[in-house]
């Protein structure tokens, strides 16, 4: 056997086997068996030594001619075998879009939320400006300025929860969103008409109508010429935007240290028709919010001048609100993370 043929039977065997690999590690192992440091074929260089002269370059040429094809072939080889094994993890991965979707939970915004916006809707719509400011609050804004001083009687309405100011003055909680008002007086000229959401804080036992963090909804109108007819007309329009066009209203008088006069503001019972029920306690009416003229010394000491200046002010429960509206009778209802319970007045939410 020439040498030639002999390169030409190795070539041949090496050709079969390397179509018989069926996987990427057999061609790995065909590699060594003939292209390797200690292959079958790379070995054949050892024998260009023992040839005769005229017959070694010609070995030599015959021996690289054979390595190159072999290689070339190992490399089409696992390209085949590279695609092979792409496509089946592919299919084995491949998401069919023709199925439906999972679906997305969809969230909605707290009962709460949902209220104070639609109240600072409707009184956008009559020209106020929503405004919010700290729930950490000075004294001086949350009582001293909405004419409560400290040893004024009204100050024991509020139980005021007190904040280690470290030197800087009386801190508290505060107690209603009235500061605000002050802030804003202090940092704008008449005229002013701003309504202020935001959660306030007192020391109250927990109870169906009592927590000790609530969300309240000031008012504040100040300009030249307001009267309690502009109070009486406002507040009428909110109830009957809130609570449906037919709703009755009533303003009885009451007792607020930062307003002269104060009234109380009610409406016949959405819940009866103004027939008398258990959310009325049979009386008909249902009491609303408190309001009343801003007194003239809070303008004073926000700097207006109260003989040219009048204003009216009122605050609101929001809670309150959705109560009355869908008849629930446990404030507390509002803040148990109960999803059950969030998801029903979604669905009920008008």
């Amino acid at each position: 056997m020439t040498a030639q043929q002999g390169i030409d039977d190795l070539r041949a065997e090496a050709v079969r086997a390397l179509e018989a690999a069926g996987e990427m590690e057999a061609t790995r192992q065909w590699y060594r068996e003939y292209l390797g440091d200690k292959g079958s074929v790379s070995l054949l260089t050892r024998q260009i030594g023992t040839l005769p002269r005229e017959e070694r370059k010609a070995f030599g040429e015959a021996v690289n001619a054979a390595k190159t094809e072999l290689a070339a072939l190992l490399a089409e080889k696992q390209e085949r075998l590279d695609t092979a094994a792409l496509n089946d993890r592919i299919l084995a991965e491949a998401l069919d879009v023709t199925l439906p979707g999972r679906p997305v939970e969809r969230g909605f915004l707290h009962p709460t939320t949902r209220i104070v916006r639609e109240v600072c809707d409707i009184f956008g719509k009559m020209g106020f400006q929503t405004v919010e400011g700290p729930e950490v609050e000075y004294a001086k804004y949350n009582f001293d300025m909405l004419n409560i001083p400290a040893d004024h009687p009204a100050r024991d309405v509020w139980d005021t929860f007190h904040v280690d100011s470290g030197g800087v003055g009386e801190i508290v909680m505060r107690t209603h969103t009235s500061p605000m008002q002050v802030r804003t007086m202090l940092s704008q000229k008449p005229p002013v008409r701003v309504v202020v959401p935001g959660r306030c804080y007192r020391y109250e036992a927990t109870d169906a109508t009592h927590l000790a963090m609530f969300y309240q909804i000031e008012g504040l109108a100040v300009d030249e010429g307001i009267t309690l007819a502009d109070l009486k007309g406002t507040l009428t329009e909110f109830a009957r935007q809130m609570f449906g066009s037919a709703r009755k209203t009533r303003f009885r008088c009451d007792f607020f240290p930062f307003v002269e006069p104060g009234v109380d503001f009610g409406i016949d019972c959405p819940i009866c028709g103004g027939k008398g029920c258990r959310v009325c306690k049979q009386t008909g009416w249902i009491e609303l919010l408190g309001a009343g003229m801003v007194h003239p010394r809070v303008l004073e000491m926000a700097g207006y001048d109260s003989t040219k200046y009048t204003g009216f002010a009122f605050g609101m429960g929001p809670e309150r609100l959705t109560m009355l509206r869908y008849g629930l009778s446990d404030i507390r209802d509002f803040y148990t993370n109960d999803v059950r319970w969030l998801r029903q007045m979604d669905a009920a939410w008008l």
